[in-house]
Formats: structure tokens, sequence, C-alpha cells
């Protein structure tokens, strides 16, 4: 059994030259990607850093993230990535759920005074490297999250980084081996995170984008003739939309794997991917960060069940009615899930609890239905969340940052159809005073991540909740949806 950093180390040892990691044009081969790595771990020693300690990456795609994430692993620390692009209160909160004995980051910024801090300029420094740890961290990876209470929250992996323990993963997703990823989503989400880790453990070059364009992945593709690649839906409408001219312009040839997941995928844009590149190569998974459980489709099986996420390949679902009993094929309901009625939680929480019935069973607020064969088919959403291109919106989060400008009396914020993005915020308030659209979205925007701000401000006359505090979201939803937004 080997540790994440140990596997990476025989990588190195056997084929150094061999490219790792790209990303804007940098590289590193696996011997200076193993060599980089020892030596932040040593700097992460001397912060203070120890094993079954949480190592906090603020930084944006590229290899000194990828050179952090392996120097946690190194010493059998937790990595948590967050976005440095979050405002400095989603950040403050996630640095502190994690209780980080080291942050590394671009620079010290506002995180001054409170948190160990190593900066990139200063991890740059020279010190001898340290071997790899032969004792994994108890956690492989925490990832961050925005809460449905509008409180950010971690959710903590509980599998020890033991190379073997991931390996099964890889084989559900159908990552090569010594091949080339090209993985264009940020790493501080969990699926392009763990794409990422399974690509290194199983020897590939891993390409990155420091940010996601429709063109630019295409030509990425073809340049290192990439044999497996990472999309969301909103990525497949980009590149989908591209002129006529561009996608043929590229050769795809090499590609034997597209895998999405994230957000619901379009009937008619999956279609066309399958007639573009194939069925066989349309690879999609249905399942939250927890993992308690997940479904996988691939092309062929989704002709054959359109507009399916597949059966469940891990753990157990039940699709239940609002009393909790089971329903039967082709009734919709609340998607239940556990690993299994003896197995242990695959994750835990910090910052918030999961939604838990007896026997283990957990939702994540998703409805949907099984045909007769086994198939999920997911349809909206049990809770309020709001799914922008990818990303989870919890509406109590922005309505917390409206509420909190003086001018505002209440809001509500629901997400509208959007042909990009799937969906985007939109918010409707009650105004005390006069203000305008631009301050009140400038307001918020200094307050939650961009992609979280509203669209679009709608002002209404009177209270958008009762006595009791509650507002009936889906309802406001439908109402403009059906008058065209």
């Amino acid at each position: 059994m080997n540790t994440f950093a140990e596997r990476i180390a025989e990588h190195a040892a056997a084929d150094p030259d061999a490219p790792a990691v790209t990303c804007a044009g940098a590289s590193l081969t696996y011997a200076e990607l193993a060599d980089g790595a020892g030596r932040v771990a040593a700097h992460l020693l001397a912060a203070g850093a120890r094993p079954g300690t949480t190592v906090v990456i603020l930084l944006p795609n590229g290899p000194d993230f990828v050179r952090a994430l392996l120097a946690a692993w190194w010493i059998g620390a937790t990595p948590t990535p967050v976005s440095p692009k979050l405002p400095l209160h989603e950040r403050t909160a996630l640095v502190g759920l994690a209780e980080a004995s080291a942050v590394v980051a671009e620079d010290v910024g506002d995180l001054a005074g409170a948190y160990e801090v190593l900066t990139v300029a200063q991890l740059a420094k020279p010190v001898d490297a340290v071997a790899p740890s032969s004792t994994p961290s108890p956690q492989w990876k925490a990832i961050g999250s925005g809460g449905s209470t509008g409180r950010p929250k971690l959710i903590v992996a509980e599998q020890h980084a033991v190379a073997e323990d991931v390996m099964g993963l890889g084989v559900l997703l159908r990552v090569p081996e010594r091949r080339t990823m090209v993985v264009p989503g940020p790493l501080s989400h969990n699926a392009p995170f763990a794409a990422l880790s399974v690509g290194l453990l199983r020897g590939n070059h891993v390409v990155l984008m420091a940010r996601f364009d429709a063109a630019e992945c295409l030509r990425l593709v073809a340049v290192h003739r990439a044999e497996w690649l990472y999309q969301v839906p909103t990525m497949m409408l980009r590149i989908w939309r591209l002129p006529a001219q561009e996608r043929p312009a590229h050769d795809l040839s090499s590609l034997k794997v597209v895998f999405h997941m994230a957000a619901p995928c379009p009937r008619w844009l999956k279609q066309e991917w399958c007639d573009w590149l194939g069925p066989e190569t349309i690879l999609e998974l249905y399942g939250g960060t927890e993992l308690q459980a997940m479904t996988i489709v691939g092309g062929r099986d989704w002709l054959a069940h359109p507009g399916s996420v597949g059966p469940v390949v891990l753990g157990e679902m039940q699709v239940r009615d609002q009393d909790g009993n089971v329903l039967p094929p082709g009734e919709t309901g609340e998607i239940w899930m556990r690993r299994g009625a003896q197995e242990p939680s695959p994750y835990h929480y910090r910052g918030a609890q999961a939604r838990r019935a007896r026997d283990s069973w957990e939702s994540l607020g998703d409805m949907g239905h099984f045909d007769g064969d086994g198939f999920l088919y997911l349809a909206d959403r049990a809770s309020d969340m709001i799914l922008v291109g990818g990303s989870n919106v919890y509406p109590a989060e922005v309505e917390a940052a409206l509420d909190a400008h003086g001018a505002v009396r209440s809001s509500c914020v629901i997400g509208l159809p959007d042909e990009d993005l799937g969906n985007v915020p939109h918010a409707i308030v009650e105004l005390a005073e006069e203000v305008s659209d631009e301050e009140l979205l400038a307001w918020v925007r200094e307050r939650v991540a961009g992609y979280k701000a509203p669209r679009s401000v709608e002002r209404v006359d009177h209270p958008l909740r009762d006595d009791a505090g509650k507002v009936r979201r889906s309802q406001l939803r439908a109402e403009r949806v059906r008058d065209g937004g």
C-alpha cells in the first residue's frame, strides 16, 4: 500500500522526464514535481504543519497549486483548496473551518496576522527536500462549499491518502494511465480536484487551464493528443456555440473519454456531443462531493435511456415521497443515498449537518425517479439551490448580503433559466428607500463570489416573507418563468 506521495515519487523515479502538469505554458516533469513537493513540504514543516493537520491552498490553477497539493500529502497533512477569487468573508470562513496549520497563497494579503501564510515567493527559497512520509494523510481532501443556510462548509473525505484506495474511482471514470488529460475546471472545486489527483496517481500528464476558454480547450486537446477531457455542461455549450469553422479546425481524434458532471446536461446538447464525438466517448457521473453513492452512464446507455444519469454503481439510492415511503419506478420524489447499511460514512462536514434519516440514509435535496431498468433521472432540486454553470449558489447567502444594505427591507433570490449557465440568480427586493441596481449589485459582489451575485434586480412593494419568515421561492420562480422572466 502506497501513500499518494510515495506513488508520485515512484512515477518520478521510473520516468523522471515524463510531463506531470502543464498550465498556461508552464510545465513540470514528474521529477520536478516530486522535488518541488519535497521542498515545499520542508517549508510546511518549518511553519508548523504536521501529519493530520490541514493545509489550505489559496492559489489559482497552475504548477504552484500542484506542488503545494503534493507537499501536503508529502507530510501526511490534509489539503484544502480554496479559491483566491472568493470574497474575504467566505475565504476567511473556510480557512477558519479548516483550522489551518498553514496557508499557501500568492501573497499574505488579508490573512496577515491570522494564520501562518507561506507565499509562493517564500516557498521558492532554497531548502533541502524532505522524503515523502510513509504515513498517509488521514483525510485525503477537505473541499469547501457554500451551505444551504448561507454559511460555508467543508466536506472532509474520510478516506486515507492511500493510492490503492482511490484507484477504483479511476477505473470507473475511465481515467487512463501514463497518457494525457485536459482538466479545465478550477481546482478549488471537487471534480477537477479529484480528476487532477487521480490523474497524477495514474501517471498521467494533466493539462490545466488558468481560465476556461472554449477554443483554447479544444486546442489543448489537439496539441497534447489528450485522451481524457473533463467538462461541465456550461463548458460543453460554449464549445458547441463556437463559430462553425472552429470545432473542425482541431484534431480531437485522440479523445477516448469526455467526462462531465456538476449540473444536469440538456438532452439536446448531450445528443449533439454524442453525434459529434461518438457516444462511446461520453461519460457522465451523478453524485455529491460527499460521495455517499453515485451513478454513471456512458453515451450508448444514455441513448437507450435519454435524459438518464445512469444506474447506481457505488453505494445505494432510493427515491422517497414526503412521508419517507420508497416510490416505485416512474414516480418522482427525493433522492436518498448511503454507502451501505453497515458502511461508515465516507465524509464528515465542518460547519454544517447532514440531512439524515434512519439507517444512514442521507439526502442532498435532489429530486428524481428511477425507470424500470434502474436508471436514475433527475428533476428539480428539493432545496432552493441554484446551479450556475455547475457551481452551487444558495439563496440564503446572497439574501443575507442584500439584506445587509440599509435600503433593503426584504429580499428573495431565485434562479431564472439561462442558455449558457443553466440558471442565473435574480434578486427580488422590497426597498425602504430608493437605491440603484448598480449600487445593490456592487454591494453584493463585495460579499459573495461573482458567480453568486444576481444578474438582475426586480422591485416589489410588499413584504417577501410571511410572519414566520418563510418565502415561497418555487412559486416566485414559476410565476416569472411563466411570464417570461
